[in-house]
């Protein structure tokens, strides 16, 4: 099947003349790799050169995953757009696998969910675009197949709605995905409940080399606030692995094979606590393992995104998500930097507990949450001369816990670590997840204690609506 490209022009020339060499009318993009680049970053800083209202909406920093925190970020956005999402890259299930197998770099996965939640509603169009970016092909292989060429070439009825401009933007770097998967004839892509967003992601960041200019361009075509950041907690074009050490000593290699093995990677991912054998001993620790070499057991050590210190140095209140807490949350606390400086800050610094237990987290209280969070900021069992010795107050000083939930909240142990302020929020039954927080409440009862630690003014959507 044709792909609409002329056979004397490569994929990459294509995008370069449509997007670089000229500025056609109602063309999104007209600048180089680099001006991408520098534009994420200076819509980053938007927020230091602008006034302050009064009320000032509060700022947070969210350390999360791409699922369990989703569910609150609409309600979230009543209160405050300031919020800098921070996510891992080094996810290795479900149709993400399937990219970093075949083309390598970073898994997009949790980031394009993050950003599909940010992604403006307001009109058909802007519903349009989110509706085809967070499309996922049918599990069938064959049947997914047809439908991503449909996709690819532009016929299928995802794309009715959606402008030339966005059209031609969208679609050239689908093609240019499309494009490097076949330069890969050694290798056959499984398009099997692929993804559309991941693989627009996947394009747009080889062809910039640049993971932070793919997420400007995927959050300047989702139309998401400019004062919300999406940040890669290790800004990379590599492959990155997570490990994890167990107490009796055992090695697992990827996050997939730690937080819910799978027997295939066409095979869709069952997140149920229920659905996989238990882990032989707890979880000690989460590192990085080596992509490349013969040592694939070699611990590694990557740099941390200078935006994220950044964020955490002048932020109002940190928060560490609810979600799969060693292969979500952990991955983003070990890197050197990110301890010392939460650690830094008199801010709240608020954890949200779990409703339930997970794979990785069976049979663990409240207060063994907080030691696995200070173990995982202070580098415990790292390198000795590259740990701290922070106390868990140093890093939390509140937990929300959902009603009815099922981890026990230990108030005595967590008051020995320093941490009194526990707070019960009003907790919802999804049909899916079970027992979780009510995003009204959750988002109230932080805003609230935001307001009464940080002196920071709040309006809560309600007085936000009946001011208006």
């Amino acid at each position: 099947m044709a792909l609409g490209i002329s056979p004397t022009i490569s994929i990459r020339d294509s995008l370069s003349l449509r997007f670089f060499s000229k500025n056609p009318s109602g063309s999104l993009f007209s600048y180089t790799h680099r001006q991408a680049h520098l534009s994420f970053m200076a819509s980053a800083h938007c927020n230091d050169t602008q006034p302050c209202s009064s009320p000032s909406p509060p700022s947070l920093l969210v350390f999360s995953g791409g699922t369990a925190f989703n569910g609150v970020v609409e309600e979230l956005k009543k209160v405050t757009t300031q919020v800098a999402h921070v996510l891992p890259v080094s996810d290795d299930g479900g149709s993400t696998a399937e990219i970093v197998r075949v083309l390598g770099g970073p898994a997009v996965g949790d980031i394009r969910s993050r950003c599909l939640r940010l992604s403006d509603e307001s009109t058909s169009e802007a519903l349009a675009v989110r509706r085809l970016l967070g499309h996922r092909l049918p599990i069938d292989p064959s049947d997914a197949k047809l439908e991503w060429y449909r996709i690819v070439e532009g016929e299928d009825p995802l794309w009715d709605c959606v402008s030339r401009p966005y059209r031609e933007t969208i679609r050239a770097f689908l093609v240019y995905f499309q494009d490097q998967i076949l330069r890969r004839s050694d290798e056959s892509f499984c398009f099997s409940n692929g993804s559309i967003g991941n693989f627009f992601f996947a394009g747009a960041r080889i062809f910039f080399q640049s993971l932070d200019a793919a997420i400007f361009l995927f959050s300047r075509v989702s139309q998401i606030p400019k004062e919300s950041l999406v940040l890669p907690v290790i800004s990379t074009n590599d492959r990155l692995t997570l490990g994890c050490e167990l107490s009796d000593g055992t090695i697992i290699r990827g996050q997939n094979e730690i937080s819910h093995p799978t027997n295939g990677r066409t095979e869709q991912i069952n997140k149920d606590y229920t659905s996989c054998s238990a882990l032989p001993s707890r979880i000690k620790r989460v590192f990085y393992m080596s992509s490349e070499g013969s040592n694939l057991l070699h611990e590694v050590f990557p740099s941390v995104n200078p935006m994220v210190l950044e964020q955490l140095s002048k932020v109002d209140c940190v928060v560490y998500a609810m979600g799969s807490l060693f292969t979500s949350v952990c991955p983003s606390l070990v890197l050197q930097g990110i301890g010392e400086r939460i650690s830094s800050r008199s801010i709240p610094k608020v954890l949200l507990l779990n409703s339930t237990h997970d794979r990785e987290t069976a049979g663990m209280s409240a207060s063994d949450f907080v030691t696995a969070i200070t173990d995982s900021l202070n580098r415990t069992y790292g390198a000795p001369h590259k740990s701290l010795n922070n106390r868990p107050s140093d890093y939390i000083n509140a937990i929300l816990v959902p009603r009815d939930g099922q981890v026990a909240v230990d108030t005595d142990i967590l008051a020995t670590q320093g941490i009194s302020h526990v707070v019960s929020v009003d907790s919802i039954r999804d049909p899916k997840a079970g027992v979780i927080f009510d995003p009204k409440s959750l988002i109230k009862a932080l805003t609230d204690f935001i307001c009464k630690i940080a002196s920071v003014p709040v309006k809560h959507p309600e007085a936000l609506m009946s001011s208006s």
